[in-house]
């Protein structure tokens, strides 16, 4: 409780020798819902816990998994407006560097220009409360830091959704999750059709 009179300034400690500010937005990302991100030896898999906060807004406006360029896309844990910031922040970098080279970002580089992003919101402004996954396809190859390479792009999709489960209350449905691909054709989102194919699998 006494931390919390040291929570105004992103560069002073409180006598814990924690920056409060930052301890606020590792909070925000442990509430945030689980996201997955496995990358296959064909594809990366995006996937997440879609959850339904209200019956006022519609639902097909309000996607966790999001195409950034043809071939990549991204997802997150964490608070949904800053998440919203950061792509919109990740798309226009993007069409920065297509209008200066003529060709796709690579995913290294816009992964490189996001975490500069980020870094320049703790000069000053709080930090991003949200964690990112971010998945794409150059030199063709899948991208994504953790991964394993035995897996093909099915296999990892069921995965993905299984580990999901491990931590989903209620019942799993294709409304209540979101999966996206990532593989030599682009970066999309499944349909809640296929998504529920996947679910039917598994089951």
């Amino acid at each position: 409780m006494a931390e919390r009179g040291y929570s105004f300034s992103l560069t002073t400690f409180s006598p814990s020798g924690k920056l409060v500010q930052i301890e606020y937005a590792l909070a925000a990302v442990a509430a945030g819902a689980p996201s997955v991100g496995i990358k296959a030896s064909n594809g990366v898999v995006l996937a997440t816990e879609k959850k339904q906060k209200s019956i006022l807004y519609d639902e097909q406006s309000v996607h966790k998994v999001e195409p950034i360029t043809k071939h990549i896309g991204m997802v997150y844990s964490g608070m949904g407006p800053d998440y919203r910031v950061l792509v919109r922040r990740a798309r226009k970098l993007a069409q920065q560097y297509f209008l200066v080279y003529q060709e796709p970002i690579p995913t290294a580089q816009l992964v490189q220009r996001v975490a500069s992003v980020m870094q320049e919101y703790t000069h000053g402004v709080r930090p991003f409360g949200v964690s990112l996954l971010i998945a794409g396809w150059d030199e063709d190859r899948p991208y994504l830091f953790q991964y394993n390479e035995d897996l093909e792009l099915e296999d990892a999709i069921h995965t993905a959704i299984l580990t999901l489960k491990e931590s989903f209350e209620g019942q799993m449905t294709e409304d209540n999750i979101e999966v996206g691909i990532c593989n030599e054709a682009g970066f999309r989102r499944l349909s809640p059709a296929e998504v529920k194919d996947y679910l039917a699998a598994i089951a």
